[in-house]
């Protein structure tokens, strides 16, 4: 027992010193200086507005993408201590002394650097020598726009960390499974590829281009395993199912816990609740919540309600009316039947309140015990203050002529009855006996007579002219011509009618709601109609005097002033290395011609290079240009304002493939010892102007020392470059 102190325990530990330096030198690069300059910098004004939010709990929505990238960013303020209280107004403003620039830049400036050492990883995980392990890190570490970008509250170093790190966990994990299936390791680098896949999308949707990369790759790689008879069915079915766990199941429960977090920490009203529903709303601290909390859930006859539309969009709005009535002529010269004009109105309005009757009675109050409207049920809707019925019939609405008007009537005694009969059909019913709830329950108003459905047109079109106050048009639509969430409503706010008399129940519509039931969304309730938001919203994109094309980033004939210092004339912008930049391409277009040039010898039965070296062009290929292909074509596709930014996960990618290129010219190419010289002096000559095109950029990539108008246009390589000069 006591044999084994007889020998002291030892530990040895393996440090790459290659590793370790870049390590340190990337820090250096990023976090040099970080506080520089103490202003808002470029999109800092748009990313800091939500850092604000969260710091004060404020729900928010944000369309370009999913909250992680955002939490990071807040956790930095919340580690400087920042209390929210700036405003994110003006590129350019001086920071208060409440805001921890430094900490706020923290996280993307350490994602930035820690992308050094793990180019240079990636490349050692392909089976590539450290040389060119060492150059596609050094490479990363000079390319002034990686670097630009880090070193502020942005998102796209976070991102390319993601990915990074997603592509090396799943290359440790193959080179793992030759020799070593369901090990501890093999398991966490498996399952560490789907967390920073899941992670790559939530920072940004970008993300899923890689993801999916990964996920093709990781098929490929399983398909040639199902050709190993070595390997069981039961084996095979274990792989598949870990692989289905580590890069499906989790990361989607990960991502998942993104907008758990997000709308745990997200609990008071906000600017942004106005787009959610009803429901949502209510979900929320203060806002909508302290009207419509303790609201009856069943509506009643008698009830007397305020109906919001469903569809919101592009300002949410309640179907309201008012003592106006439509003009007898329109401008065109076509009639109207001159009732109470009913319209949509985007504001909160004792207008905007409804009574459910039951037709069969006259009674606009709620009986004891309340008797429930249900799907299919007949309701007539009394306006409550000027006590009209809303009413349709065949006469041309004002805007829409080929739908019908919708009025509240008024008895002119002359042949045009009453027609104010509505069914009410709930969309999102479990059954046909299911109750009309407030707030839960999103329903359509069809109308008895003419089958026309109750719809807010106003958002497809001009509000109406002065006489119906610039408010949005209400129209009968026929149900031939299709569903549109336009044609859907829920009850906002709810209260039991009490008083029968007309000068009691304005009194009563005046007054606040106060009420016993209140409702809670779930979250996958919540998450479900926060994630549609997010893909469906689109803020109205605008040219922007720095976006560009995908064309113009291949050679970067576009670039972008991030800060301008009033006085000295200091200033920082996003511009890659133009040496780096226009090699990258290079390198693609070598790797590509040469692969095709491989293809078709290949395919005569002619091997030019041999077997090993033929399977790690091409998986170096698949990570590389692949990663490019997937972070780069879809922007032709997209319509979005784009910046030159967008091009930076891709640019990542290109640049790997440098030093891959390189190192397969210099082996398979360069066949006498004479070459090989030759072509050792050329990259050493082509790396010293990386470097040296790197420290001329560093000015306007720090943004430190200040240039002279002369030396700032020294830099204006290329006359679509927007270099500031101001005047003296």
């Amino acid at each position: 027992m006591l044999g084994c102190l007889k020998n002291p325990v030892v530990v040895t530990v393996e440090i790459n010193m290659n590793l370790v330096a870049l390590t340190v030198i990337g820090l250096i690069s990023r976090l040099w200086g970080l506080s520089y300059p103490r202003a808002v910098v470029f999109d800092e004004v748009y990313y800091g507005q939500f850092v604000s939010l969260y710091m004060k709990r404020i729900f928010f929505v944000d369309d370009s993408g999913p909250p992680f990238g955002h939490m990071l960013l807040a956790l930095g303020g919340y580690l400087g201590g920042f209390d929210g209280n700036f405003l994110w107004n003006r590129i350019g403003a001086e920071y208060s002394m409440n805001v921890p620039v430094w900490s706020l830049r923290l996280l993307p400036a350490l994602a930035g650097a820690l992308c050094v050492p793990l180019a240079y990883q990636i490349l050692v995980e392909l089976q590539f020598s450290h040389c060119a392990a060492l150059g596609a890190a050094l490479l990363i570490l000079l390319e002034n726009s990686l670097i630009t970008q880090s070193r502020f509250m942005l998102l796209e170093s976070i991102l390319i960390f993601f990915i990074l790190l997603a592509v090396l966990s799943y290359l440790k994990f193959y080179n793992l499974q030759r020799d070593s299936f369901f090990s501890g390791s093999w398991w966490f680098w498996l399952l560490l590829t789907g967390v920073a896949c899941s992670c790559a999308v939530g920072v940004k949707y970008m993300g899923l281009f890689t993801y999916m990369l990964l996920l093709t790759i990781a098929g490929v790689h399983f398909w040639h395993m199902i050709g190993d008879r070595n390997l069981s069915n039961v084996s095979l079915m274990c792989h598949f199912l870990a692989r289905g766990l580590a890069l499906v199941i989790i990361p989607v429960a990960v991502y998942l816990s993104f907008f758990y977090v997000h709308l745990t920490f997200l609990y008071r009203s906000g600017p942004h609740d106005q787009i959610m529903t009803s429901a949502f709303q209510a979900s929320l601290e203060g806002g909508l919540a302290r009207i419509t909390q303790g609201q009856p859930l069943e509506v009643a006859y008698g009830s007397q309600i305020t109906l919001r539309n469903v569809l919101g969009k592009p300002v949410q709005c309640w179907l309201h009316s008012h003592t106006n009535t439509y003009p007898i002529r329109y401008e065109n010269g076509r009639g109207s039947s001159h009732q109470q004009q009913v319209t949509c109105y985007p504001f909160k309005d004792v207008n905007n309140w409804w009574i459910v009757k039951d037709p069969g009675t006259q009674q606009l109050v709620v009986s004891n015990p309340p008797r429930p409207v249900r799907h299919g049920h007949i309701v007539q809707l009394v306006h409550g203050i000027t006590t009209r019925y809303l009413n349709t019939h065949d006469v041309a609405a004002p805007l829409s002529p080929h739908s019908q008007e919708v009025s509240c009537y008024i008895d002119y005694n002359i042949s045009m009855p009453a027609q104010n009969l509505w069914r009410v059909e709930i969309v999102n019913r479990e059954s046909d006996t299911d109750v009309w709830k407030t707030i839960l329950s999103e329903v359509r108003f069809v109308h008895v007579n003419t089958s026309a459905v109750l719809k807010a047109s106003g958002f497809f079109g001009a509000s109406l002219p002065e006489w119906g106050y610039r408010q949005l048009e209400v129209v009968g639509e026929k149900l031939s011509k299709g569903f549109h969430q336009s044609m859907v409503w829920n009850v906002e706010e709810h209260r039991y009618g009490k008083s029968q008399e007309q000068k009691e129940r304005e009194v009563e519509l005046h007054s606040p709601t106060q009420m016993d039931i209140s409702k809670n969304l779930s979250f996958m309730a919540k998450f479900t109609e926060l994630q549609w938001k997010i893909l469906t919203l689109k803020n109205e994109d605008t040219e922007h005097k720095y976006s560009s094309s995908a064309l113009d980033w291949i050679t970067m004939d576009t670039n972008i002033a991030y800060w301008l210092h009033p006085t000295s004339g200091a200033q920082i912008h996003l511009l890659g290395n133009v040496v780096t930049w226009a090699s990258a391409s290079v390198a693609a277009l070598v790797y590509t011609c040469l692969s095709l040039w491989y293809l078709i010898r290949r395919r005569r039965k002619i091997y030019d290079i041999p077997e090993d070296a033929w399977q790690l062009w091409v998986a170096a290929g698949g990570i590389c240009v692949g990663g490019w292909a997937v972070n780069y074509l879809p922007f032709f596709l997209m319509e979005k304002t784009l910046f030159l930014y967008h091009y930076l996960p891709a640019l990542t990618f290109q640049i790997l493939l440098i030093p891959i290129v390189l190192q397969h010219l210099g082996n398979h190419l360069c066949s006498s010892l004479l070459l090989k010289s030759m072509f050792s002096a050329l990259v050493v000559a082509w790396f010293s102007s990386v470097y040296l095109v790197h420290r001329t950029f560093s000015p306007v990539t720090y943004g430190e020392p200040s240039l002279s108008v002369t030396e700032l246009k020294d830099l204006r390589w290329k006359d679509s470059w927007n270099i500031l000069i101001q005047k003296q």
